[in-house]
Parts: C-alpha cells; structure tokens; sequence
C-alpha cells in the first residue's frame, strides 16, 4: 500500500505514516553493517532533474546496499571511509569505472584492496568514442550515397551482433556500412573483440588477448584507436584483475533500476534522507547492525500487541 493509502485507513495523517515509517527504516537500515565486508561495488546514479547524483557502495556478496552517499565523486564517499576505517573491514577488491577521482580514493583509502576496472563502464566508454569516429566519418563523407549508407547505423554499431533484427535488414546495412568504410570496420571489429578479454578463462589468456588487442589499434590508421590504445595500456591492471575475482558493478545497474522503481511508485520524495533509507531496505540481507533491532515489533516500535502495521 502507499503511504496514502495507508493513511486514508488508519484514518491518520500522511505525515504521520512517513514519520513512523522513517523511524523503523532509520532504527534497522541506517547504519549498515560494514566488518565483513571483502568485496564491493561503487557507482553514482542520476535522481531526478538538474544532475542530482546518489553514491551507492554495494557489497557483492550479500547483495547489501551498505552507504548511500549525497552527491557524486570522492566527495560523497567522505562518510563511508570514515565508518569503515573504524569497522576494521579488510576490503579485498572493489569494482569501479575509470574515473581518476574513483581511482585516487580507493588507492588513498584501502591501499590493500585491488581495483577491478567495470568492464560495462570499459565497453561503454569505446563505444562513445566510436560514435565519435562514425561522426567524423559521416561529416568527411564524399558523397550522398556514402551519407545515406552510414546515416542510422550508430545503433547498428552499438548492437550486439546476435541481437540485430533479419526482419529489419539490420545485418546488412550494418555490413554494407562497413564495407564502404575501412577505419570504421577496424574499429567495429576491434570492439567485438575487445568484449572477449572479460570472457577468458585465467588471466593468462586474458594478458594475451589484451596485448593482442593494443598491438592491433596501435598499428591501426585511426587515431581514435591509438587513444584507446594508451588508455587501456594504463588501466591494464585493473582490467586483468578481473580474472582474479570476477566482479563488476553489474549488480548496481539492477539496484538503479530498483531505484527508479521506487521513485516511480512514489512519485518522487519530499525529503532525501527517506528516500536514501528506501534505497538501504532494499536488500535487508546483512545490513542490520548487531547493536540494533533487526525486526519490527510492537516491543521497538511502540505499537500496542495485535495492532496492525503495514509498510
């Protein structure tokens, strides 16, 4: 039921619902469990409009949102350090995106903890700059003919090639558009074989595939190739330290999706600290403290044996 709805039977204020309710959400969820922590994924997500960013730091193993920080980048992640430096968690691994701020607060905060680079956050930042590539191309193109070819297949480009649709032609306008096209097949072909490194079965042969892979782009002709090059090259640890513990921050895309969810069903938040605890109930696996009630009872939340609460 909604908190309306719950209202309109209890016949009591909207207010006093969500007051209730965010007293039981902050006595079990706000301050999770963080000592057992060995593996974990940080991420932000966008909230409503204006770029509004949540921080979310995921415990792989439980499935647990364990901090949800306001705002986005090393700044957001003050409060969780903080906590976790005094939980004498001893954090194995962490999966991230490249971004350098990411990078320099976990090298800075768990200097024992390996980073694994999302390979989600490694494809997805190719794929960019092969839009980026189609753009120049289609700009630079001689002809109509060669325009109306490359017009459209952005998405093409993009597809995993097992999804393109025969009913639409697509895997023929997409090989047409790469047959007219020499810089843009290198760097398509490149890109299917970039998704395998994250596929092999140790990281031997995953080594092998990655020094393959930049071998291939450098001696390429496109320039957008050699950058990636380099950039991979950099991030090669990282990378690679995939095969070691097989993590991603694939878990946190579901729980962004679980929080648009809620979003929805509520039609937004008045107050951001509910909407943060909203988003710690959503796994209530391991987030309860030793110190704190882990059930709702009419002994901690004040209600009268046999009355009816619903949440």
């Amino acid at each position: 039921m909604t908190m309306l709805d719950v209202a309109g039977h209890l016949r009591v204020s909207w207010d006093v619902v969500k007051d209730i309710q965010k007293r039981c959400l902050k006595r079990t969820f706000y301050r999770p469990r963080l000592k057992d922590l060995k593996r974990i994924a940080i991420d932000e997500f966008t909230i409503g409009h204006g770029h509004k960013y949540l921080t979310v730091v995921l415990d792989l193993d439980s499935g647990a949102v364990v901090f949800v920080g306001n705002g986005k980048g090393s700044e957001a992640l003050g409060p969780f350090w903080k906590r976790l430096r005094s939980s004498q968690a001893k954090v194995e691994a962490v999966a991230i995106d490249m971004s350098p701020g990411y990078i320099s607060a976990v090298t800075s905060h768990l200097p024992q903890a390996q980073i694994v680079f999302d390979h989600f956050h490694v494809i997805k930042y190719f794929n960019d700059k092969l839009s980026d590539l189609l753009r120049d191309l289609y700009r630079e193109a001689k002809d109509v003919l060669e325009r109306n070819i490359l017009k459209g297949t952005r998405w093409l480009l993009l597809k995993n090639p097992k999804h393109l649709v025969p009913e639409r032609n697509e895997r023929e306008r997409l090989e047409e558009a790469l047959r007219i096209d020499e810089p843009l097949a290198t760097a398509y072909y490149l890109k299917e074989d970039l998704r395998l490194l994250w596929k092999q079965p140790d990281k031997d042969t995953a080594e092998g595939l990655w020094k393959d892979w930049i071998a291939r782009a450098e001696s390429s002709s496109v320039s957008m190739l050699k950058r990636f090059a380099k950039t991979l090259r950099v991030h090669g640890s990282g990378i690679l330290t995939y095969c070691d513990y097989r993590i991603s921050n694939d878990p946190l895309e579901g729980t962004n999706n679980k929080i648009k969810t809620i979003q929805r069903q509520a039609y937004g938040f008045r107050g951001k600290q509910f909407f943060m605890l909203k988003i710690y109930a959503l796994h209530s696996t391991g987030t309860h403290t030793s110190d704190e009630p882990a059930e709702l009872t009419p002994a901690n939340t004040g209600l009268q044996s046999g009355a009816k609460y619903i949440f």
